[in-house]
């Protein structure tokens, strides 16, 4: 079965480029604004989005995506609304792919066939839940797989050749590359060095490999979008996002438009690495 992610990836290598992935967390600052940047992506230049499920133990992210997870909560943001979101979303734009990345904990706690046929009827096409070991398959990647939903599966500098293989068996969609070790939002990508970890899991993969953790620029974008078949940025929008708030951290009329130029930007980067190539 071809997914919405499979469909993009077909044309950006028809295109000759690299794919640009955004993450927002859902619910950051409130549902409404978060659905306005969530529609004001595509025409910014994201070519996949990742959206985030709200957690209160949100162990492999850094500051700027721990306090935006923080604020969807105390927005009320649920499961349930963050599928919502993905559905109003789905009523203007029916081509754009969609990931929701997460924990385990929501899900389970939604009820995991619930959660599989909800999330499809919404508009999901993949999903990326960090704490599921390939070990813990038949939790959650497995059902996904059944259901037409991609699993995506994190790589890290840490995954070596021997574990490789266990970490891509189910994976689908493409494979997200943690460009370095430690949490969301710390220290910043090499590109040399993600070169040669793109290539080294590419000898495992016929899958696309994008690249995320610590590019925060334009420049650092188009070094990614040469080295990998995609760049993937979030803690940096969200830091953009967090600047625009008021005092009691709510959105101002400044949020969507700061959130979209900063897209936009990073979008020239990745867009640019195809001529930077040739």
């Amino acid at each position: 079965m071809t997914t919405r992610i499979d469909t993009r990836f077909a044309e950006l290598k028809e295109e000759g480029r690299a794919a640009f992935v955004t993450f927002v967390m859902c619910g950051d600052p409130d549902i409404e604004t978060s659905l306005a940047i969530i529609k004001a992506l595509p025409k910014a230049g994201a070519d996949i989005i990742e959206i985030g499920m709200p957690f209160t133990d949100p162990m492999a992210d850094g500051p700027a995506i721990q306090a935006a997870g923080l604020r969807a909560l105390k927005a009320g943001t649920t499961l349930k609304k963050t599928l919502g979101v993905v559905r109003d979303f789905r009523k203007d734009d029916a081509t754009t792919p969609v990931v929701l990345m997460g924990y385990y904990n929501p899900i389970y706690i939604y009820g995991v066939d619930k959660f599989l046929v909800d999330a499809k009827s919404a508009g999901v096409d993949g999903l990326i839940v960090v704490d599921l070991p390939p070990e813990e398959d038949t939790e959650l990647c497995l059902p996904s797989l059944k259901a037409g939903l991609n699993f995506i599966r994190l790589a890290t500098p840490t995954t070596d050749d021997k574990r490789l293989p266990a970490v891509l068996a189910n994976t689908s969609g493409f494979v997200y590359y943690v460009s370095i070790t430690g949490i969301t939002g710390s220290g910043s990508a090499d590109s040399t060095q993600v070169k040669d970890a793109v290539a080294r899991i590419k000898r495992h993969t016929k899958l696309p490999v994008c690249v995320g953790f610590g590019i925060r620029t334009p420049e650092a974008a188009r070094g990614i979008a040469r080295a990998a078949n995609g760049a993937v940025v979030g803690s940096a929008l969200i830091d953009v996002l967090r600047a625009t708030l008021d005092g009691e951290g709510r959105a101002t009329a400044k949020t969507v438009p700061a959130v979209a130029d900063f897209v936009a930007a990073l979008a020239q980067g990745v867009r640019g690495a195809r001529q930077a190539a040739e």
